[in-house]
């Protein structure tokens, strides 16, 4: 007697597989969502912390807290340090910072939230401590030290990652705002061009760390 024919089976694996692949990329993409979100919300903290700092300054104080910046070589100056970041010389000077935080800042975060602390940590107390120890007697305030430390890891980063991904982003850099390079010259009176450079050296001195965090991961 013929053995019966067995009854078909529905292809479930198939469909369970695609309908797993599209929750799989709704959750990613609301992860992705949610990453982004969670940077936006740290530079935009970040920046009113910068600027309701220099406001209460110029409003309040009538910009006699920009006496706290970096004063080379001395006791007081060290204090600078940690508040010439959030003190500026008023509203065109803290614009162009703004722009600066924003475009670079913006572009380590993206990488790694992470990133953004050790980069804004490590920039502002090796461009800080580079201008009290090497910078001229004058008060130096403002963001650009850290600002150059950002523009400093971006542009090292490839080269000390070597990955194509991270060199393509140093290229990209290099080629849309090489020209920032110029601001660690003393071509112009009343910037600090020392905290430019020694922020670009914490930059890279940061991009360095983090790269070989990496590697010995």
């Amino acid at each position: 007697m013929p053995k019966p024919a067995a009854p078909p089976r529905s292809c479930t694996c198939r469909v369970d597989c695609r309908k797993g692949v599209f929750v799989s990329s709704i959750e990613t993409r609301e992860s992705l969502f949610r990453d982004l979100g969670r940077a936006a919300r740290t530079i935009v903290w970040f920046v009113a912390a910068i600027w309701i700092v220099t406001i209460i300054d110029m409003t309040v104080f009538g910009g006699r807290l920009q006496g706290y910046g970096i004063w080379p070589r001395t006791k007081h100056g060290l204090l600078g340090i940690l508040w010439a970041p959030f003190l500026h010389g008023g509203i065109v000077h803290l614009i162009g910072n703004t722009s600066g935080i924003l475009v670079f800042g913006g572009l380590v975060i993206l990488r790694s939230e992470a990133h953004f602390w050790v980069v804004t940590v490590v920039g502002a107390l090796v461009g800080g401590f580079g201008t009290w120890l090497l910078g001229r007697p004058v008060i130096h305030i403002g963001a650009s030290g850290v600002i150059f430390a950002y523009f400093g890891y971006l542009l090292c980063a490839g080269w000390f990652e070597r990955r194509l991904g991270s060199l393509a982003l140093s290229l990209v850099v290099f080629l849309l705002w090489g020209s920032t390079l110029f601001g660690i010259l003393p071509l112009q009176r009343g910037i600090s061009w020392e905290g430019h450079l020694f922020g670009l050296l914490g930059g890279a001195a940061a991009a360095w760390m983090l790269a070989r965090t990496r590697t010995e991961a």
